[in-house]
């Protein structure tokens, strides 16, 4: 297994400088899924410029030895050359929390406190005796304190409810989300854009997945040995996370492998999966609050819409519950073809209906905010949207929708994940959808996305340039134009900046 060099989190980067050289004390809660890179984002931050501060990270032990671990640890970062006595422990953490400020007289210490959620089990006072010392010491120290932790629920509950001890006393909050795909660009530098999005699809944004993957291998290769082979620690993954937040998870396995095989609403995830009609939106919530699953709209609809949808937001999940999740036994017997060949039998659909619209639609996000297009000169999209999305109703569907209510402008695409370039009659059928999207109230100006993988066929690029020139038109709208791209566009426009210099 691969080791990987740090890729991305440059704004979280700038955060915890912007934090190290204030004036005043701060308290910033890091929090995020199992993997996602927060151990990593703190040591490299400590690691660029040494003498920072001091790392420390909880074990899963008792709450006298995550005492004297602290205290050691302090001691030894007080004292450089003088090791601290293997039974040297301060009294109390509020004792520790004293020397800390003492050293901070000497200059601005930083330290960070990794995995807390470990001296929570054990001793769940420490969230009192640290709101006490923050309240009475540490905010008057020259002090950067950083408090770090995985097991969401318990962050939830002592750190950032309003009945915990800490609430408030944050001066930053940092949820760190997983890397975008783009940075797969770095990572995957010898995959093309078709095997990077399939390994996003898979994967998601976490930094500890895709070292388990293997850039010299095919897609294929690290798939089974990722995924297909019942030693692989992936495959486990699923239920730590889940541990995170419920204790009986038999349930919330069963709601999400309803979500996974195209259930979105409750009365569908409870035909699916038996449960009682009743009892499926308390689960649904739950997952929704540990950030698991979303309930999207259409957004053209008000946020009162009853249409909404039931979606899983983590890709890696997402994958897991639609073709693993109820193959435990077949793999753990070693019979790994049958899973492979739904798997690779599926992709293209999967990878369509999920990640190809995601990325189209962030596509639609950043584009639209540029002023220009630096190759032809000109405005590559007119309008800048403030939100997106999808959007449905009964009777039609639009994969890539962005929308700005004030100015009256839309944006509608279409996404194509197939391996032949794409046709004329699939921009017809979205021009046909147009009435039905757009909002009944006012007047609006329309331009069309066409998104397909392996690009689009000559008909077809004749058809949408030909659009803005036909003034097409319906009751409260009229067509502006349309803009079609491959794969190869999206990836590129997509790809991380170059820094400067």
């Amino acid at each position: 297994m691969q080791r990987m060099s740090f890729v991305g989190r440059g704004r979280e980067l700038a955060l915890l400088d912007r934090l190290w050289a204030s004036p005043r004390a701060e308290l910033l809660i890091l929090y995020g899924r199992r993997r996602v890179g927060k151990t990593r984002l703190l040591t490299h931050w400590l690691g660029a410029a040494q003498g920072r501060g001091l790392y420390w990270v909880a074990e899963p032990s008792s709450a006298f030895d995550q005492l004297r671990s602290f205290s050691q640890a302090l001691y030894n970062f007080a004292n450089p050359g003088m090791p601290a006595p293997e039974i040297f422990s301060y009294a109390s953490w509020s004792q520790a929390f004293q020397q800390l400020v003492q050293l901070a007289q000497r200059g601005r210490v930083a330290l960070l406190l990794d995995e807390f959620t470990y001296l929570l089990e054990a001793d769940p006072g420490v969230a009192g005796a640290l709101q006490n010392a923050w309240d009475h010491l540490l905010s008057q120290a020259n002090l950067l304190l950083v408090i770090s932790g995985s097991h969401m629920g318990m962050m939830e509950r002592h750190l950032l409810s309003y009945q915990a001890p800490l609430y408030g006393r944050a001066t930053a909050l940092l949820r760190l989300a997983p890397l975008p795909y783009a940075d797969t660009r770095r990572f995957f530098p010898g995959y093309g854009p078709e095997e990077r999005v399939t390994v996003y699809a898979m994967l998601g944004g976490i930094p500890a997945y895709w070292e388990r993957f293997d850039p010299a291998l095919s897609v294929v290769d690290n798939l089974r040995r990722q995924f297909l082979e019942s030693s692989s620690l992936l495959l486990d993954e699923p239920r730590l996370l889940l541990q995170d937040f419920v204790s009986e998870a038999h349930n919330y396995v069963a709601i999400l492998s309803a979500i996974a095989h195209g259930s979105r609403t409750p009365k569908e995830i409870a035909a699916f999966t038996g449960l009682m009609d009743r009892h499926v939106p308390a689960y649904l919530a739950r997952l929704v609050e540990a950030g698991l699953v979303e309930r999207r709209l259409p957004v053209t609809a008000s946020p009162e819409a009853r249409s909404g949808r039931h979606a899983i937001t983590d890709p890696f999940l997402r994958f897991y519950f639609r073709f693993l999740a109820r193959r435990q036994s077949q793999l753990a017997l070693g019979v790994q073809d049958q899973a492979l060949a739904e798997i690779q039998g599926y992709m293209v659909d999967f990878i369509g209906m999920h990640t190809w619209e995601e990325l189209c639609q962030e596509w639609l996000l950043r584009t639209s905010a540029s002023a220009a297009d630096s190759s032809a000169g000109e405005p590559r999209l007119p309008f800048l949207p403030d939100q997106v999305g999808s959007a449905w109703t009964r009777r039609a569907q639009v994969d890539v929708v962005g929308i700005n209510s004030s100015e009256r402008t839309l944006y509608l695409g279409e996404c194509k994940w197939g391996g032949q370039p794409s046709s004329r009659p699939a921009l017809r059928d979205l021009v046909e959808r147009t009435a039905e999207i757009v909002p009944a109230q006012g007047r609006w100006r329309v331009y069309y996305l066409g998104f397909a993988r392996a690009g689009w066929t000559p008909e077809a690029q004749q058809y949408a340039q030909g659009l803005r020139a036909s003034g097409l038109q319906g009751e409260n709208w009229s067509a502006v134009g349309m803009h079609l791209l491959d794969l190869e566009q999206v990836d590129r426009d997509l790809a991380p900046e170059v820094p400067q210099g």
